[in-house]
C-alpha cells in the first residue's frame, strides 16, 4: 500500500527537547527527595506523565502523578521551552512530505500548549494536517493511543497506508499496537538496539539524513514493509 499520512513524534524528533525534558524532570524529583540519575530519567522521556511517573515512582497514586506532570510542565515551560530549538531538516521534511501529497500528522505526547508551541517553532502551520496530544488520549506513549486516535482522524486511511517517524522504543510500541510500522531516528538518543528491539523498520541518524535520503525511504517506497537493517 502507498503511504496516505506520516504521523511524527515532535520531542527527540522534531525538536531538540529531550534532554531539557530530563532537566525540567529532574528538578520535579528533586523536589519531593527522589533520586535519579540523567539516564534512568531519559531512559523513560518519550512517555506521559501518566505513564513516566509510576515507572520510577510505582507507589504513588494517580493524583500524585497529575500533581508532578503539571509541576513538571510548568518548569520546562518556564525555564526550558524557549531554548528548544528544531533539528535542521525538519521544517523541510515535513513540506517535502506534504508536497508529495501524503498528509501531515503531529503525534505527540506533549501537551497541547506545547504542541502550539512547536508548530509555530517549525514553522509547519500550513503544512500540518491533524494533530493528537496527551490532551486528546487518557493514556500516552507506550499505549496505542495517541496514534489510534490520530489514525481515527485520517478518513478513508488504513493502518498499513501510515508511518510513523520518532525518535523513542515507547514511539515505536505504540504505533506497532496500533499496526503502524516506525521509522526511527537516533536524535533522541535512545541507542539502535532499543530502536530495533522496538520494532524500528529502519533508522538514521535524524530527519536531515531521512530527508537526504527521501527517494530511497520507506515514506517514498510503494509499500512501507520493509524488513529492519
Amino acid at each position: 500500500m502507498a503511504v496516505k499520512a506520516v504521523l511524527f513524534d515532535i520531542d527527540g524528533t522534531l525538536v531538540d527537547s529531550n534532554d531539557f525534558h530530563v532537566a525540567a524532570w529532574q528538578e520535579v524529583f528533586r523536589g519531593i527527595g527522589a533520586t535519579f540519575d540523567d539516564q534512568t530519567v531519559h531512559n523513560q522521556i518519550g512517555k506521559g506523565a501518566d505513564m513516566l511517573v509510576p515507572t520510577l515512582l510505582p507507589d504513588l497514586d494517580e493524583a500524585e502523578h497529575e500533581k508532578l506532570g503539571s509541576v513538571q510542565g510548568a518548569i520546562f515551560k518556564d525555564r526550558f521551552i524557549d531554548r528548544v530549538r528544531p533539528f535542521p531538516g525538519a521544517h523541510d521534511l515535513l513540506a517535502r512530505v506534504r508536497d508529495d501529497g501524503i498528509r501531515v500528522v503531529l503525534a505527540s505526547s506533549a501537551s497541547a500548549e506545547q504542541r502550539d508551541h512547536y508548530v509555530d517553532l517549525l514553522d509547519a502551520r500550513v503544512l500540518i494536517s491533524k494533530t493528537t496530544t496527551a490532551d486528546d488520549v487518557e493514556n500516552t506513549k507506550p499505549a496505542p493511543d495517541i496514534f489510534a486516535v490520530a489514525l481515527g482522524k485520517l478518513d478513508g486511511v488504513s493502518a498499513d497506508e501510515v508511518l510513523v517517524i520518532g525518535d523513542t522504543p515507547y514511539d515505536i510500541e505504540a504505533a506497532r499496537k496500533s499496526g503502524i510500522a516506525t521509522i526511527a531516528v537516533r536524535s533522541g538518543k535512545f541507542t539502535d538496539q532499543a530502536l530495533r528491539a522496538a520494532g524500528a523498520i529502519k533508522l538514521y541518524d535524524d530527519v536531515a539524513a531521512l530527508l537526504n535520503d527521501y527517494d530511497a525511504s520507506p515514506i517514498a517506497a510503494a509499500s512501507a514493509t520493509v524488513q529492519p537493517r
